[in-house]
């Protein structure tokens, strides 16, 4: 019996990330294809960022209204719902013929991918034992790394080869499959019960802060964008999430449970692990536009050598569980945020004339500790909360993972226009490659952040989760 409770749970897994891919993949693909799309629709390349802008602040708005509509409906309800609005949506989305049609049908996509991933998330880790959460994370943690890693490859040769319609077509068969597995493999949880009204304040606050966040991102990201507009946005997100936080804290029954923080280890996961995401989420956009624009190599040829930051991905991934159980979380983490600052780091140093060999291996080291540190903190985010407090910390974290994944594209767009001016003022400064150098460096200094917090950690922070446990003792819940 428990054989087959283990092999329904990592087929849960396995489903929940097959879901994860296919939000993350169209979070990023459209963006290689911005030129066709455009033409396609007799609008500027420059518009289609409305495209990927729409998809994001859905993303960002509803992710915090999954929990409650989890309680109120059921897991299974909700997660069947999700599944076919996005898929319908993928459809919607390739049949579009002009801009507005398409932005209407992304909206729809990011609604159904709001709901998909925090609640088939939730649906693995809430019954599981807390020793079995490393193996069963380590499943669903895989998409988000691979995604962005190979969304410009995979772009680059749709729209070369087919049309951009095939990015939305191809979710198609996938999202059939998933609806047909999950309902076979999910059971009908009871309905809700005494679930508490909807704090609507909550959704009021959270909500628009978090789209005025997701539009500031825009903003910023957007070229030669005029920055009046940025702050303004950002200055209205600071509020209303500032106003949010107040509210959360103070109501009954709020939408998102920020007392969750208390506990250390998930602290410690939403702070590290989002300056962590946000460099991960950098990274790929950053390197193809440095082989691109100063290398000059193709489209193809960039995103096939991005493409081996997959490889570390994968190929650290069957020893992750293993690693975590040998070592604990606190050296997994100062292994893997060093790793990332530093391969970061190094990108600052490559040109036309270094080896591919050579960056192929930093490529792979990256992978490999990106890899790691994201299945690290995702795990170590529920290690030491409580069953019945599952689906608030599930919640909060979904929120804070997207709010950081969204932001990794704008950090690395900042730090590219910051490297022009600060790159000026370096002695031999030589063009753009001087400007992707300081780019780079600044993003490894935030990767400090994450490794700092990684040193506040207890020696035995996580351990609940690991098998066999150590004896040793625990980590305080509330701090170091």
């Amino acid at each position: 019996m428990e054989q087959m409770i283990d092999s329904k749970q990592r087929n849960t897994a396995l489903l929940v990330a097959g879901c994860f891919f296919m939000e993350n993949l169209d979070g990023t693909i459209v963006s290689t294809a911005a030129p066709r799309m455009g033409e396609s629709l007799d609008v500027a390349p420059t518009a289609i960022g409305l495209v990927v802008t729409a998809y994001l602040v859905t993303l960002a708005v509803l992710i915090p209204l999954s929990g409650w509509l989890t309680a109120r409906f059921g897991a299974r309800r909700v997660f069947l719902t999700a599944i076919a609005v996005f898929s319908l949506a993928s459809l919607g989305c390739a049949l579009s013929s002009s801009l507005g049609e398409l932005v209407a049908m992304r909206v729809l996509q990011g609604a159904g991918g709001a709901m998909m991933v925090p609640v088939g998330r939730l649906m693995v880790v809430a019954r599981a034992d807390k020793p079995d959460i490393p193996r069963l994370v380590s499943y669903v943690v895989w998409p988000a790394l691979v995604a962005p890693v190979i969304a410009p490859l995979l772009g680059g040769l749709l729209t070369t080869y087919a049309s951009w319609h095939w990015m939305f077509l191809v979710n198609l068969p996938l999202g059939v499959v998933a609806f047909a597995v999950a309902r076979r493999l999910i059971d009908a949880g009871p309905p809700g019960t005494d679930v508490p009204r909807l704090d609507l304040w909550g959704v009021l606050l959270t909500s628009t802060g978090l789209g005025a966040l997701t539009w500031t991102a825009h903003l910023l990201s957007a070229a030669g964008a005029p920055w009046q507009p940025a702050a303004a946005a950002g200055a209205l997100a600071v509020l209303l999430l500032a106003a949010a936080a107040w509210h959360l804290l103070r109501a009954q029954a709020p939408l998102i449970d920020l007392r969750t923080l208390k506990v250390a280890t998930f602290r410690a996961s939403v702070s590290g692990g989002s300056l962590f995401w946000i460099v991960v989420g950098a990274v790929p956009f950053l390197l193809p536009l440095l082989f691109q624009e100063v290398f000059g190599w193709s489209a193809v040829r960039s995103g096939a050598v991005v493409l081996f930051v997959f490889v570390g991905n994968i190929g650290i991934k069957p020893a992750t569980t293993y690693l975590l159980n040998r070592f604990g979380f606190r050296p997994l983490l100062l292994a893997a945020t060093l790793g990332v600052g530093a391969t970061t780091a190094v990108c600052a140093f490559f040109t036309a004339a270094t080896p591919i060999a050579l960056i192929v291996v930093v490529s792979v080291v990256s992978g490999a500790a990106r890899s790691l540190g994201l299945t690290c903190y995702q795990v170590i985010a529920f290690a030491d909360v409580p069953h019945k407090r599952m689906r608030d910390a599930n919640t909060l974290q979904s929120t804070a993972q997207q709010a950081a994944a969204g932001l990794g594209v704008v950090a690395a767009t900042v730090a590219l226009r910051a490297g022009g001016p600060l790159g000026d003022l370096l002695p031999g400064a030589v063009g753009p490659a001087t400007a992707y150098g300081v780019a780079f460096c600044l993003l490894a200094l935030v990767s400090l952040g994450a490794l700092a917090g990684a040193v506040r950690l207890h020696p035995a922070a996580g351990d609940a989760v690991r098998r066999p446990a150590p004896a040793r003792e625990p980590a305080p819940a509330g701090g170091r």
